[in-house]
């Protein structure tokens, strides 16, 4: 058994650290401190119950906001009936060994590099599942829905992209990929059938009479959730956080930049790099330019930069510089077993050095989208 281990590089870095997730499941569940899950849970089973989780008073009881569509207490509704001590352990392991195998299926181009990419991403994952967070889920059905498409398993993909983005909005974004891939808009017609049908799912409980205020109360939180709160994004960095006013302007613009440069490039389609940086311009995007982005769900745009990164030709010393200054800035430091909570909290929350490096590899990755002389 052993010896297997030891000859199978994923599963010796996927059991290692499948047992800090264990563990860290287990010291968060049974010292009751899993306050992000049991918000996915009690809002699902008040969703079943007719009871509308998008108030207040959930707020005032849960310490946080639900934030999540109604499809997703559809979605939840397996893990939520799950006892107390084992929905957690589902939801959280479960997540966990799902990213570790959006990495190992990577398209083959990443052979060589699967194993470095999942371990380096590894500190920020185990980051996301103390706190039982669901930007694990966002990050794999990126990647999983980019090895679909790569095998030509179009529907697959948008069906998933469909998912992420029915149930937090962030992955429609990849929808702008399938441009890449043959049959663009038979695919694009079958994301509009399955969002709509998605977005229909609530209605089992709601009926169709009770869908639109369903909708309705969860885009009023959603709008409402903003507070003097801090995130980890250049809308709350200097210069920006002077126009955070209008953010949505400048997300606008720079979605707009990415889109157009996209387009420009249409002749570079074909190229597997290209659709790679592409992806991984578009999940950092979601991130870097966030309006409540925090430090775990980096996860998600590291996992778009090491697509990039490791399909480098070489790597100049700058290159190597900026990796393993992210690793430490968002891997190590935010973990407060190895830095002081304060300490994290001056570089990271007060000087937005992590939201400046990341900054810098996403301008790299989208010039690398640039039209070519």
């Amino acid at each position: 058994m052993l010896k297997t281990i030891r000859n199978n590089p994923k599963l010796s870095v996927y059991l290692l650290g499948l047992v800090v997730a264990i563990a860290a499941t287990a010291i968060e569940t049974f010292r009751l401190r899993y306050a992000n899950y049991l918000v996915y849970s009690d809002s699902t089973i008040d969703f079943w119950n007719g009871v509308n989780p998008y108030t207040q008073e959930f707020v005032d009881s849960h310490g946080r906001y639900f934030l999540y569509t109604p499809v997703f207490s559809v979605l939840f509704a397996p893990i939520a009936v799950l006892p107390k001590w084992l929905g957690p352990f589902v939801w959280n392991l479960g997540n966990y060994t799902l990213f570790a195998l959006s990495v190992f299926t990577l398209p083959k181009r990443y052979d060589a590099y699967k194993v470095k990419i999942f371990l380096f991403l590894l500190l920020i994952l185990e980051e996301s599942v103390f706190p039982f967070q669901f930007n694990i889920v966002v990050a794999y059905l990126f990647l999983f829905s980019f090895s679909l498409l790569e095998r030509g398993w179009g529907l697959w993909a948008v069906l998933l992209i469909m998912i992420s983005a029915t149930t937090k909005v962030y992955g429609i974004v990849e929808l702008l990929l399938l441009f890449c891939y043959p049959k663009a808009f038979k695919r694009l017609g079958f994301a509009v059938v399955t969002g709509a049908a998605l977005l229909m799912l609530p209605a089992l409980k709601t009926g169709f009479d009770g869908l639109l205020p369903c909708y309705t109360n969860w885009w009023n939180m959603l709008t409402q959730h903003q507070s003097s709160a801090t995130y980890v994004s250049l809308l709350y960095a200097w210069p920006l956080r002077y126009v955070l006013d209008h953010y949505r302007v400048v997300q606008l613009l720079t979605i707009g930049i990415v889109v157009a440069v996209f387009f420009l490039n249409h002749h570079r389609w074909k190229d597997f790099a290209f659709r790679a940086t592409t992806l991984g311009v578009l999940m950092g995007w979601i991130i870097l330019w966030g309006d409540s982005s925090e430090t775990h769900t980096y996860l998600i745009a590291l996992s778009g930069y090491m697509l990039w990164y490791w399909l480098k030709a070489s790597h100049t010393i700058f290159d190597k510089v900026l990796f393993w200054t992210l690793i430490i800035f968002f891997g190590i430091i935010p973990t407060d077993v190895l830095v002081p909570t304060s300490v994290h909290n001056y570089l990271n929350g007060t000087l937005f050095i992590d939201v400046y490096l990341y900054a810098i590899v996403w301008c790299q990755m989208l010039f690398d989208m640039r039209v070519e002389s």
